[in-house]
């Protein structure tokens, strides 16, 4: 099986993943909405359970946007500079989003390790599962950034935002 095929699967999960919390979320929300205003209620738990959802989806889906190429950039010097340098840059870019992917695992995981004996009051669920969401966004960010690496030195084209799904202009 070829890695891009692994990864794809990753990402697509991930992207699944993303979307379906997205859902619950509204879900969540909805619903605690609805039993404070009409049943004159409140669940205490929708709120924290919605905040760590959103957690997930937005650092899977972070991921994902890096392997499709939707992640910011700054292309102002990429309009004048030659493909060979261009090539450089993004590599160079691709390099310190993997960096940072990094830097999301060893800090979140220090979080997450700090607060694991804590326990969230409205879930009875430790307090690192806050961070989890950070570490896993960080390894799929890293994952597909250094895909992104290995593809442009295989010669392969990577998506970028903007593009017509290459780089090779």
């Amino acid at each position: 099986m070829k890695i891009a095929v692994l990864t794809g699967m990753i990402g697509r999960a991930a992207l699944w993943t993303a979307g379906t919390g997205l859902v619950l979320m509204t879900v969540l929300i909805a619903a605690q909405v609805f039993w404070r205003y009409v049943l004159n209620d409140s669940i205490s738990w929708t709120e924290p359970a919605s905040v760590m959802i959103m957690g997930w989806f937005i650092f899977l889906g972070a991921a994902v946007g890096i392997r499709e190429g939707y992640h910011l950039s700054f292309d102002v010097l990429l309009y004048v500079i030659p493909h060979k340098g261009k090539m450089f840059l993004y590599s160079l870019s691709d390099l310190v989003v993997t960096c940072f992917g990094i830097g999301m695992i060893w800090f979140g995981w220090q979080l997450a390790e700090k607060t694991a004996g804590n326990t969230l009051p409205s879930l009875g669920i430790s307090g690192a599962f806050d961070f989890i969401p950070i570490v896993a966004g960080g390894v799929l960010v890293a994952l597909f950034s250094v895909e992104r690496i290995a593809r442009r030195a295989a010669g392969l084209p990577t998506a970028r935002f903007g593009d017509d799904n290459s780089e090779a202009t």
